[in-house]
């Protein structure tokens, strides 16, 4: 039984295995075995004598073709491997071969040295005495081999969906890098300082542009209303701009549209309070052919090479967004303006979940907002101001209530009304811009109220103290708001005594600190109570603090990071910040404005500049206040003006008249008090004429001949610099 089961298994192993055929070999040739033949059993040795049956002993050369064979079966499983364009370029030239996966290159390794080995083996002489084993079966050792390394190959690949998306993503950066194309995000406004943000990004011949913003003058900009991005790049390159994306609603992301607008014809995507206020703007300036696309958090927008996708978050204006940027070389996701608010008044929460998935499936570049980063632990909600908010009207009945906010706050306007509501009030609009935006949002379907809830501004008299509530702008103690001027006795509808309560539900924004204490200073001398964040709770901000910040990094787990919105102080901090999250410091980039960061999905880094910087707006003029005129704006504010008038007759080539001295904000020459100044004046004027030929007047060295001494003698007497004007009169 035994031996016949023996029989039957040798049997079995002829079919496996059947002998090779035709197989040359020094010369001869084996005759062909038709697989009929029978192994026969040497008695005399016990058992089977497989000389006979053996199949024929491969040659070296048919040994290093099947190992050839074998060894580009596993290089046929080979990837790409990812690689800049130069790179690439550079590794053609020397070989001429795709580049290898860095995934397979230890496979690829083994199975080079095994092959090597094989071959190296073939090629000693061998004796056929001395080899036990049979060819046939040395060679399927091979072949397992093989097989074993596809199968580690396989279970290397044994993440299997990573490596078909490290395929898509290999296809990708073909793409990415042919004709050395990447993209470029570029910054005109936004970063190093907080207002008129505004970004770039550039792939090939699409550029996209995300907000459009403007921010208030300085104290170094005198008679300068606005100050908007330098916009010469995208003048230059207006062909290829697909697009205008706008986050939200307030100034520093709106406020430069109209002056975009008349310079290029673009499209322009928000949502619906957004759009609706920038329509107001485009209104203003009499700008009426515009294209304005609707959009909300569902919406994905097609511009060129790159898709919009919109995401809401939570901030102090209602309908502000997110955008995820889908580029080719992957997903930029740009968190706006954004706090992370349980209880918002408009009953949206953030869509945290939607941002988890963008993370889940991957973004290469996160750019979020700075402001709050020196801020520890979460935002207040906005539920807390209403808790205020209702004590402060319960705690002043009988009183006149006004109430200054911003008047693009929206959610705030909306809670005072509300309140005012509950509390048996009617309220007043006070205010030109804080008309504007509540029946902008009334039409907009984002403000809720009953008209005959209203008083007009105008009969605010003719109401109950107790029984009104004005809401005014005023919160920054801007010059001609309305608080501003109620401070200051210049609001004819409303005059402030002590009968009023008074809240400022906003901080001030860094730099308007003096101007906002003024106001509040003037209205505590007017007799009027004023409640302010310093003493309650009556604003919180709209900006995310740290904990926030912090999980919008966990939520989306980018492989690069810039900080943007922010003083360069606040872009530094949230940088450590990222870098406390794990991030490594070479993959985040702190921008400047006209930075040009480049990014590919394996690298991230700045390089050159762009045409950048301010322009300024002052009345109906833009870009014509340059720095020489600011610079004799403040030379006239500090130091005061002094003209020199002088009458001539050049024909005669004498002084008809003058010397006259006239001088504003340097010396006072409406008395005798500088009469001895005034003579020096013209006595310094009358020498200077002595030394020109007014028959042959040069009237511009002229000028600058009677400029000198007299700039010499106040610098020498007052240690002052006015501007000299001299005024030459030809008769």
């Amino acid at each position: 039984m035994e031996k016949e089961n023996k029989m039957k298994e040798d049997k079995n192993k002829s079919k496996k295995y059947p002998p090779q055929t035709g197989v040359k070999k020094s010369g001869q040739s084996y005759p062909a075995n038709n697989g009929n033949n029978k192994k026969k059993t040497n008695d005399s040795a016990g058992g089977k004598s497989r000389a006979a049956d053996r199949p024929p002993r491969k040659t070296a050369k048919q040994r290093r073709a099947e190992a050839k064979v074998v060894y580009e079966s596993s290089a046929s499983n080979r990837q790409p491997k990812k690689q800049s364009f130069a790179e690439y370029v550079e590794s053609q030239k020397k070989n001429k071969q795709q580049p290898q996966s860095r995934k397979l290159l230890a496979v690829r390794n083994d199975v080079e040295d095994e092959v090597k080995e094989l071959l190296d083996a073939d090629e000693q002489p061998k004796q056929e005495s001395r080899s036990k084993t049979p060819v046939h079966k040395r060679a399927s050792k091979a072949q397992k081999a093989a097989r074993e390394q596809s199968r580690k190959n396989t279970s290397q690949n044994g993440r299997e969906s990573e490596l078909k998306q490290a395929e898509k993503t290999e296809k990708t950066v073909k793409k990415t890098t042919e004709n050395g194309k990447k993209l470029k995000i570029m910054f005109l406004g936004g970063v190093g300082e907080i207002g008129k943000n505004m970004t770039a990004f550039e792939y090939g011949n699409d550029i996209v542009i995300v907000d459009a913003g403007m921010s208030f003058p300085t104290a170094e900009m005198p008679g300068v209303d606005i100050v908007i991005p330098d916009i010469t790049y995208l003048k230059e390159n207006q062909s290829k701009i697909r697009g205008l994306l706008l986050t939200h609603g307030h100034e520093d992301h709106i406020g430069g549209v109209p002056y975009l607008l008349k310079e290029l014809d673009i499209p322009v995507y928000g949502s619906r309070l957004t759009l609706a206020l920038v329509e107001n703007k485009l209104v203003e300036h009499e700008i009426f052919n515009y294209r304005l696309h609707l959009v909300d958090e569902s919406s994905q927008v097609q511009l060129g090479v790159f898709k919009a996708e919109f995401v809401h978050v939570c901030h102090s204006i209602a309908d502000s967004m997110a955008i995820a940027l889908k580029t080719p070389v992957g997903t930029v996701f740009l968190t706006g303006d954004f706090k992370i608010d349980y209880t918002p008044i408009g009953g949206q929460v953030m869509n945290i979940h939607r941002i988890a998935e963008l993370g889940k499936n991957g973004v290469t570049v996160l750019m979020a907002e700075s402001t709050n980063v020196e801020r520890a632990g979460y935002t207040m909600s906005e539920v807390v101001v209403t808790d205020t908010l209702r004590k402060v009207f319960n705690s002043n009945v009988g009183r006149r209530l006004i109430i200054a906010t911003f008047a693009s706050n929206v959610d705030r306007v909306q809670q005072i009304i509300d309140i005012s509501k509950e509390c048996g009030r009617k309220v007043a609009f006070g205010g030109r811009s804080m008309s504007k935006v509540v029946d902008t949002a009334k039409k907009a379907g984002v403000l809720n109220f009953d008209e005959r809830d209203v008083v007009d501004i105008e009969k605010v008299n003719n109401v109950p103290d107790g029984e009104i509530c004005i809401l005014s702008t005023g919160t920054q103690g801007e010059p001609m708001s309305a608080l501003t001027r109620m401070a200051s006795g210049q609001f004819n509808k409303i005059n402030i005594g002590k009968n009023d309560t008074i809240v400022i539900s906003a901080s001030p924004i860094p730099g308007n600190e003096k101007d906002v204490y003024k106001v509040i200073n003037n209205l505590y001398r007017l007799g009027a109570t004023v409640i302010y964040s310093s003493l309650a709770d009556v604003h919180v901000s709209g900006h995310a603090c740290r904990e926030e910040l912090k999980l919008m990094h966990s939520l989306l787990k980018p492989k690069f990071f810039i900080p943007i919105h922010g003083e360069y102080r606040h872009l530094c901090q949230h940088a450590r910040l990222a870098e406390s999250l794990g991030m490594d410091e070479n993959n985040i980039v702190i921008p400047e404005i006209g930075s040009v960061i480049e990014v590919t999905n394996r690298k991230i880094a700045k390089k050159d500049q762009i045409p950048s910087g301010i322009v300024l707006v002052d009345g109906l003029t833009v870009g014509d206040v340059g720095k020489d005129l600011l610079k004799d704006r403040r030379t006239l504010a500090e130091e005061g003006i002094v003209l020199v008038l002088v009458g001539v007759d050049t024909t005669q080539g004498i002084v008809t008249s003058g010397p006259e001295i006239i001088s504003r904000g340097c010396i006072y020459t409406g008395d005798d008090s500088n009469s001895q100044t005034v003579e020096d004046l013209k006595n310094l004027a009358n020498t200077a004429l002595q030394e020109i030929d007014l028959k042959e007047l040069n009237v511009t060295i002229t000028k600058q001949l009677i400029q000198k001494p007299i700039k010499s003698y106040f610098r020498k007497k007052y240690d002052r610099y006015p501007m000299i004007i001299p005024i030459i009169l030809e008769n």
